[in-house]
């Protein structure tokens, strides 16, 4: 089948201790697997290993990344994660540069990747409820998660990946309904891989 690297984005706070995300990330392997698919898991808690992460990546025909949503996007240490590894896999493991030239230094910019091919999804934990997206007259303007992920769906464009659907668990820490986010995303999973 296929090589699947999950990405736990999470950051342990005392009021928040990561159990959901860890949970959906449990889930993944645990349908991935019994799919016949590979799995490698990456969680923030442990020390950055550069190149092990660009082998990861290069490893992987899909990633998925799991992440708490914190204050409208991913956690500080996932965002450390990428500016660590991203930055260094722009000398080819993952692009090339921004994809300029110096003989056309004003075209091309973003079309650099070398991960054509690859797949990725996003899955976020959000305190908001589902409620306050897609709808004008709420917080949100109408905006959808992915409008809100915007710049995460950038970053790997950057690296010439395509995006699978996106999942998202809502309301999670004042109104959860883990037993049926559970449901839906076993049902995402298995429709998107």
């Amino acid at each position: 089948m296929s090589n699947v690297l999950i990405i736990n984005g999470h950051q342990y706070y005392p009021f928040a201790e990561g159990r959901l995300n860890a949970t959906l990330v449990d889930k993944a392997v645990e349908v991935l697997t019994s799919k016949g698919h590979d799995t490698r898991v990456v969680t923030m808690s442990e020390d950055v290993d550069v190149e092990k992460e660009l082998e990861n990546h290069q490893w992987a025909d899909a990633i998925l990344f799991q992440t708490p949503v914190n204050w409208m996007h991913v956690t500080w240490s996932f965002k450390k994660y990428m500016d660590l590894v991203y930055t260094a896999g722009m000398g080819g493991a993952l692009c090339n540069g921004d994809g300029r030239t110096s003989d056309a230094p004003k075209k091309n910019y973003g079309k650099g990747g070398t991960m054509t091919g690859k797949q990725y999804m996003i899955s976020l934990t959000f305190n908001a409820p589902e409620e306050a997206f897609n709808d004008e007259n709420d917080f949100f303007e109408g905006k959808s998660i992915d409008d809100l992920m915007f710049p995460m769906h950038m970053n790997f464009k950057f690296f010439d990946m395509t995006p699978l659907p996106s999942f998202a668990a809502y309301d999670v820490m004042k109104n959860a309904d883990v037993e049926n986010d559970l449901k839906r995303f076993e049902a995402h999973i298995n429709a998107n891989f």
